[in-house]
């Protein structure tokens, strides 16, 4: 009995069961991802979600922020489309920033059609460093007393944007719908924290308490406007929400779970999982999310392949689990230094 599995972004392994053997295929959404992402977001902001259009809440002058948050599929896309919108509601192309977190992330202003060419290089783009000090400005004070600090542009703009991707509340990583600035665009220390592998325990306390930060900093911010991507299949869309981020929130997680939330009658004895999409989806932490969703399908003593094009070289924490005879002196480590790629690592 063969079933045909895609990974990657054209690639595919044929796989031979015996005759008999019990298949459940979960993680394809039915929903069609949208051929044109542009316009569901001219749409979005056309009709935001219990918020007013852009063209009445926003000013020529006004200093606007697009903050792209992380994995974005079809990003430059999506933020080409943003910027449009704003220059169709008379924003000042010199008044447009887009912030993100590393240089290759979006090339937005060469693909961003609906700007005319002479104005392309009026609208500013910034990557974050956290290590930078002096790129950013103090906010607050968290419960334990720890500076918040964001990049400055966040703080000197008249009306933040932020461009996140939806997930599951309780993949790792993932804070909520203001996690798209915070700790996303936060300094070093506060990235480390956020890292810690006790997060991963879904409904833990340590994964609350973040959740609460970031929430406690969205507020503080006084960001309400926001433009939300639910992710399809690799790198594909199915839809896009904007308006007051708690009316986004609300019908993103419908959408979500409706796509994503299939669930199985019994844990398989063998879980088949991919990571799908091009070079920007094939990283260590979608390798992670895709163990972590395969560990809630198999059972206790079953087995995990995974089918997937990753080339990136490993980090730190994937190279300390690697060298180690002990997971747990491994992990420990690990908790530790906490780099960049600490959850994954933790997940493995």
């Amino acid at each position: 009995m063969p079933c045909v599995v895609q990974y990657g972004a054209d690639s595919s392994v044929q796989l031979e069961f015996s005759d008999g053997v019990l298949l459940a295929e979960c993680g394809s959404p039915d929903e069609k991802p949208l051929d044109d992402p542009a316009t569901a977001v001219q749409q979005a902001l056309d009709n935001p979600l219990d918020y007013p259009a852009l063209a009445q809440s926003t000013t020529p002058g006004d200093r606007v922020v697009l903050a792209l948050g992380h994995a974005v599929p079809r990003a430059a896309e999506i933020v080409a489309a943003v910027v449009g919108c704003l220059v169709d509601a008379r924003v000042d192309p010199d008044g447009i920033t887009v912030l993100q977190t590393r240089p290759d992330a979006c090339h937005c202003l060469e693909q961003a059609v609906r700007v005319p060419d002479q104005l392309k290089d009026r609208i500013t783009l910034i990557t974050h460093d956290p290590s930078r000090r002096e790129e950013l400005a103090y906010l607050a004070a968290n419960e334990a007393g720890e500076p918040i600090l964001l990049n400055r542009a966040i703080h000197e703009a008249d009306l933040v944007l932020p461009i996140g991707c939806l997930r599951s509340r309780t993949a790792a990583g993932y804070h909520g719908i203001h996690g798209t600035l915070y700790p996303t665009f936060s300094d070093t220390s506060t990235l480390s924290r956020f890292r810690s592998p006790a997060a991963l325990h879904a409904h833990g306390r340590q994964k609350k308490r973040l959740i609460k930060e970031v929430d406690e900093v969205g507020w503080l911010l006084g960001v309400t406007l926001t433009v939300q991507v639910v992710p399809g299949p690799g790198e594909s869309v199915l839809d896009v929400l904007a308006g007051d981020a708690r009316a986004v929130e609300r019908r993103g997680r419908q959408l979500y779970e409706a796509a994503w939330g299939q669930s199985v009658s019994r844990r398989a004895e063998l879980v088949v999982t991919t990571v799908r999409g091009g070079p920007t989806q094939q990283t260590w932490q979608n390798l992670g999310r895709a163990i972590d969703a395969a560990m809630n399908l198999v059972q206790p003593d079953g087995a995990i392949a995974l089918c997937c094009d990753l080339a990136a070289e490993p980090g730190p924490a994937i190279q300390r689990l690697a060298g180690e005879d002990s997971p747990p002196a491994a992990l420990k480590h690990i908790d530790n230094e906490r780099p960049a790629d600490t959850l994954p690592a933790a997940q493995l």
